[in-house]
């Protein structure tokens, strides 16, 4: 029912004239303007097994950067088979089922994925299925390390804090949480053309075509108008903020990991066939999308309120941050004229999604969901190791359109799970280093 996706995925930046942050602005635009149940508790991830993981991450990097010599980070790595577990070339598979709109975990495995994969999904499976006391903590503790493509969708969900871990409460949760979504587009949706709401709305109806422009899925009518109700229901429940360009990034990997409960292909979608969809699935997938990226905006909306204090704030912690773990690079970009809001309120404002591949992006949340306070707080030590990664290639250039060039057009189109994995690894490591002890932040 579905066609093989194709991958794509680039994210340019340009500006113009160095004398004019302006002119840079404005050509860059679409990056600055492109009461739910308490059901969860956050619980304290496993810092021991974290921590292993992270060194254990970094120590394989450096002996294979040791013994392959240095990796080649203008152009990325390619994934291999086994980084594209759920998120690469697609393998013959059955569709998946659901019971009453709660979905199975598809069981089928390509011949390709190794016993320690099979084994990490049936550890999920099991733990999804039959939770241990500690079901979220352990949930959370597993799911660090990336997700199975097959456990993503209700993990995401559970991590969200959308369904609870008890699975014999979930049916009950989803077809009552679907039920208010469309209660709120009743009630809510046909105001869009009104004079005080017209304006979100025509501004979200001009944003959602500009996403991901690559991918045929995102062309599709059927798509966007998901994608305008979603983002005008949000606004309209949420009018501290209301909509604010970059928001409607963030549905985007809900929508494709959700749309994967259904369907046999590629987790970036590609050229998917959505009308070979029924209406109760895009149904279920809209609803799941909306209450999903809902929860993931309740941890971080002073990012998108009057003056984005939350986005101000993060990239005066960033500039600060890189000044004490990269003194050489901090110093370069302030020599060539760069503030640091100039490339990186884009990294803060769209969570890196302009910047990483969507596959990328996905693995990346997996990590985000699994952490503590992860979009809001741990978000900024994934941005300062994915600064500090290109160290070189950045001190470089020594111009200001060649280094802002550069700033906006990092090389990470080839970019798998391995290399997400590195950048999580020295993320954390960051944080427990830093986290804490603002005194840190600043040169001795």
């Amino acid at each position: 029912m579905s066609k093989t996706p194709k991958k794509s995925g680039k994210n340019p930046g340009m500006f113009h004239d160095k004398s004019s942050f302006q002119q840079y602005e404005e050509s860059t635009l679409d990056a600055w303007d492109d009461g739910d149940d308490d059901l969860l508790v956050r619980l304290k991830l496993d810092e021991d097994y974290i921590k292993s993981t992270a060194t254990n991450i970094i120590d394989h990097h450096s002996m294979s950067t040791a013994k392959n010599g240095s990796a080649d980070v203008s152009t990325g790595k390619a994934a291999s088979v086994a980084e594209k577990q759920g998120t690469g070339e697609p393998s013959p598979s059955v569709r998946r089922h659901q019971s009453n709109g709660v979905p199975s975990i598809k069981r089928s495995m390509s011949a390709a994925q190794s016993s320690r994969e099979l084994a990490k999904q049936k550890k999920f499976e099991a733990l999804i299925l039959a939770p241990s006391k500690n079901g979220l903590e352990d949930l959370r503790t597993m799911s660090w390390p990336g997700i199975p493509a097959s456990c993503r969708p209700i993990t995401w969900k559970i991590l969200s804090g959308y369904l609870p871990v008890a699975p014999d409460r979930r049916e009950s949760i989803l077809e009552r949480k679907r039920k208010e979504y469309f209660g709120f587009l009743d009630q809510y949706f046909g105001t869009r053309h009104e004079d005080q709401y017209q304006h979100i709305f025509r501004q979200i109806h001009i944003d959602v075509p500009r996403m991901n422009p690559l991918i045929p899925l995102f062309q599709t009518k059927l798509v966007q108008e998901i994608f305008e109700r979603i983002l005008y229901i949000w606004a309209i429940r949420h009018p501290a903020s209301g909509y604010v360009q970059g928001i409607n990034d963030l549905v985007t990997p809900f929508f494709v990991v959700f749309l994967t409960e259904f369907l046999d292909a590629d987790v970036e979608c590609g050229e998917v066939d959505i009308t070979a969809l029924s209406k109760e699935e895009l149904d279920m997938i809209e609803a799941d999308s909306y209450w999903c990226m809902s929860k993931l905006l309740d941890g971080i909306q002073d990012n998108y309120t009057f003056a984005q204090p939350g986005i101000q704030m993060k990239v005066s912690a960033l500039k600060e941050l890189t000044q004490r773990i990269d003194s050489h690079l901090h110093t370069h970009i302030e020599n060539q004229g760069i503030e640091f809001l100039q490339f990186s309120f884009r990294w803060m404002n769209n969570l890196l999604m302009r910047e990483l591949p969507l596959r990328c992006t996905i693995r990346l949340w997996d990590t985000y969901l699994a952490e503590p306070e992860g979009f809001a707080d741990y978000h900024l030590y994934v941005c300062a190791a994915f600064l500090t990664k290109f160290s070189k290639q950045l001190k470089n250039e020594h111009d200001f359109q060649g280094l802002m060039t550069m700033l906006q057009n990092l090389p990470t189109k080839n970019w798998g799970d391995e290399d997400i994995g590195e950048l999580t690894a020295e993320a954390y490591r960051l944080k427990y280093t830093f986290s804490g002890a603002p005194q840190h932040l600043k040169n001795s």
